[in-house]
């Protein structure tokens, strides 16, 4: 069934006084789960203020479902199994698409580029790995390419990337933008609860899916991430770009660990700008890390406040300093929140004959690999209980250029461990120096290995 019926959300259909198109702004939204419902309810419930923002009637011309036998609330007429003859309908100007996935959305947002409509889209898995093909579509065929809500729900960080921040040089991006990771890693610090229980937990509460996967293994955050330096550091960044590891191996010991440094474990979406050697200004060239991981952070630093289900991103800039959004990265409604003011700005540029900023891949700056970057490590050893245990290892770390910063030993006898923080070392050295360890007579296991982040050393 296909959507005629042409159901004005923004009042009379007429309208003057724009130097674009001279009629009510049509939109069409692809998918009505959780953010599709909430985006057609705000277009109906608020459709005054709406027209009054936009400067025109923003006109609801029909939702693209999969099951027309659900009781959506809407007149049968609004609804379609028919996305591609909902897109490509004439009185279709913009195209906000909240389905998810690869296929068919990609075709269907294609589609509305080619035909001049502009996106607005949610889709951080499709966005990671073809924002190139998107942005190239709209840049030949004049149309705008929003996905505010792509990245961490209701808070704004796409478009002070790309706006707010263009004048300036950013260095840093670090954030918190899984919602299901982030409540698990909580509970699991506030409770004292093991990775499993508190998993059961978030799908209980409808934190997580029934298959996690996505969100437990960084999937989710390493496609936000990708999004994410692609615009910090005007570089195209696809998902396979990111180094990624999910939670599943964090046990309630690395949380007791970390309470004893007075940290916290957190998921975090980390994308950096490497100096050069030379530096750029000597005609070196910068390269970029992007990486998502489990990583301790002290309780002091504001990350470590960002509890349950909601997210943060931080923002390091070279004269703007460091910047913090913070607020609710997932739902229904904070997401469609943010699917709006994209839909308002791109109907605003249709009704005025405007565009918004288009992709920025200029400085093409070369991705560096994960053993290339340097961090500080917290590694936890099984340990014989014996004298000497503690040089050996130590001769360990040394022999591959690996600085120890502290060194701990908790339990005695069989239940011996060391706790080990060292300085700041490349990725590829405390590799080696985690392989020889575990070659040692002396060493029972390895038993983690997790990142400190955060601090200022």
């Amino acid at each position: 069934m296909t959507a005629s019926r042409s159901d004005s959300v923004g009042g009379p259909e007429q309208r003057s006084g724009a130097w674009g198109i001279d009629r009510p702004i049509g939109v069409a939204v692809l998918g009505m789960g959780n953010v599709g419902t909430e985006v057609v309810r705000i277009l109906r419930e608020h459709a005054e203020d709406l027209r009054s923002r936009v400067g025109a009637p923003v006109v609801l011309r029909g939702v693209a479902v999969r099951n027309l036998e659900r009781d959506r609330g809407l007149p049968a007429d609004l609804l379609t199994t028919d996305a591609e003859a909902l897109v490509a309908r004439p009185d279709v100007d913009l195209v906000v698409e909240v389905m998810g996935g690869i296929d068919p959305a990609r075709g269907l947002i294609l589609a509305a580029l080619n035909a001049g409509k502009s996106v607005i889209s949610a889709n951080k898995a499709l966005l990671a790995d073809y924002t190139g093909e998107l942005a190239a579509a709209a840049e030949l065929n004049r149309a705008d390419l929003y996905f505010e809500a792509a990245v961490a729900g209701a808070i704004p960080v796409v478009r002070p990337l790309i706006q707010s921040l263009s004048g300036d040089r950013v260095n840093k991006v670090v954030g918190i933008v899984n919602g299901t990771t982030n409540f698990i890693l909580s509970a699991m610090d506030e409770t004292g609860a093991d990775y499993g229980i508190t998993l059961k937990e978030a799908t209980r509460l409808g934190y997580a899916e029934a298959d996690p996967t996505a969100d437990v293994e960084g999937y989710d955050a390493a496609s936000k991430a990708a999004i994410l330096a692609s615009l910090a550091f005007h570089t195209r960044v696809t998902a396979a770009d990111v180094y990624r590891e999910g939670i599943s191996k964090i046990t309630s010991e690395d949380l007791e660990t970390a309470s004893a440094l007075d940290c916290t474990v957190k998921l975090l979406a980390i994308c950096e700008r490497i100096p050069g050697n030379p530096p750029a200004a000597e005609g070196g060239k910068d390269r970029i890390s992007v990486r998502v991981y489990p990583a301790l952070i002290p309780r002091k630093h504001p990350l470590a406040a960002v509890n349950g289900a909601f997210n943060a991103v931080v923002v390091e800039a070279e004269n703007a300093g460091r910047l913090m959004f913070y607020g609710q990265g997932a739902g229904g409604a904070p997401t469609a929140s943010a699917v709006l003011g994209d839909l308002v700005m791109a109907a605003r540029n249709k009704f005025y004959g405007g565009r918004a900023p288009g992709e920025s891949v200029y400085a093409e700056l070369p991705i560096a690999p994960i053993g290339d970057t340097p961090a500080r490590y917290h590694v936890n050893l099984q340990v014989e209980d014996v004298p000497g245990v503690l040089a050996k290892v130590a001769g360990e770390f040394a022999h591959h250029g690996v600085s120890i910063s502290t060194v701990r030993q908790a339990g005695h006898g069989e239940g011996a461990r060391l706790v080990v923080v060292t300085h700041h070392a490349l990725e590829s050295a405390l590799a080696d120096t985690v392989a020889a360890l575990a070659e040692m007579e002396s060493v029972t296991s390895v038993t983690s290995v997790l990142r400190l982040e955060g601090t200022e050393e």
